[in-house]
């Protein structure tokens, strides 16, 4: 690795799909648990 190297920091795009991409798993975790629990109540 020499000092002249560019950064290895993924673009603004690739960071944004990650975060959009993380914020997308935690709904779709929140709304199975949410599913179970109505399903679980009838």
């Amino acid at each position: 690795m020499l000092w002249s190297d560019p950064k290895n920091e993924p673009p603004d795009e690739l960071r944004d799909m990650q975060e959009t991409l993380r914020r997308l798993g935690f709904f779709l975790a929140l709304a199975m648990i949410v599913a179970m629990i109505v399903l679980g109540v009838r």
